[in-house]
């Protein structure tokens, strides 16, 4: 692809998510389109977003479990950046108003109290740089039509990120066993997934550890103050408005978030489920 075409298709992709419908696959637009073509593509909407004042508070992982990487017939990870305005504070609701097609995943997320400027970033160097974990909820959207999607759709598409709410407890890495912690995805109070770290690339760590690496190829560091989601350990979930979801890790307590369809929306007791 011609710079011009990675213009093109971040254009393409921003207007769709800023218009809220969804659009043909860019890999079927153009076919001849490579992973380091869309990450270009996910970088020409990263500088757009940045110049209108939004502000990156970290990256998200994707595609870490062996179940999609076969399916998508890869072989790594793929990545995407969090901006600030796609933090969701603990009891605030998701606006269903503001999405497309959107799916919620459980995952662990990393705050880096130490940069990590890769190659050879280690696991062990993951957990030196780690201030604390959390559980967390990651809402990934698409602006590709039914999330039919390849590799450098969704790559380009900003890993198909969207939203994201982070646990209150945050706990010390070596007070929780990385490979071993239960997770359960539970929706409207019943249990749909469930699953352990190990899911993630093994050792969520090591996803993290993937990442820095990853970046540094561009020479991109994790600034510390990083937050980092590590990667969903089941797959998604549809959500819709009326929707409560909960993610909780064994020993580490849980998040809620509750889909409406606008602000102040009504809880089941008649409450206000809003800040």
């Amino acid at each position: 692809m011609k710079n011009m075409d990675h213009k093109q298709a971040a254009q393409m992709l921003w207007e769709a998510e800023q218009g809220r419908y969804q659009i043909d696959m860019l890999t079927q637009t153009h076919p001849e389109m490579t992973v380091e073509d869309a990450y270009a593509v996910q970088l020409e909407n990263v500088r757009r977003r940045e110049a209108a004042g939004e502000r990156v508070v970290g990256m998200k992982i994707g595609l870490t479990s062996v179940g999609m990487q076969r399916l998508l017939h890869v072989h790594e990870p793929d990545y995407g950046h969090l901006f600030e305005n796609m933090l969701l504070l603990e009891r605030e609701p998701c606006l269903v108003s503001g999405l497309i097609q959107p799916k919620v995943e459980g995952e662990l997320s990393f705050c880096l109290g130490k940069s990590l400027q890769g190659p050879g970033i280690t696991v062990a160097d993951v957990y030196d740089a780690t201030e604390w974990v959390t559980p967390s909820i990651e809402i990934v959207d698409s602006r590709i039509k039914d999330w039919k999607i390849r590799l450098p759709d969704t790559i380009a598409d900003n890993g198909s990120s969207a939203r994201f709410m982070l646990g209150g407890r945050m706990m010390p890495i070596g007070a929780v066993d990385m490979r071993l912690t239960g997770m359960t995805l539970e929706q409207n109070g019943v249990l749909v997934s469930s699953g352990t770290t190990a899911e993630v690339w093994g050792n969520p760590a090591a996803s993290v550890a993937w990442l820095a690496n990853k970046l540094g190829q561009f020479g991109i560091s994790l600034k510390a103050g990083s937050i980092v989601m590590a990667g969903a350990v089941t797959a998604a979930v549809p959500a819709k408005a009326g929707d409560v979801f909960t993610v909780s890790f064994q020993g580490m307590g849980s998040v809620t978030v509750r889909f409406v369809d606008e602000p102040g929306h009504s809880t089941p007791s008649g409450g206000v489920y809003d800040k």
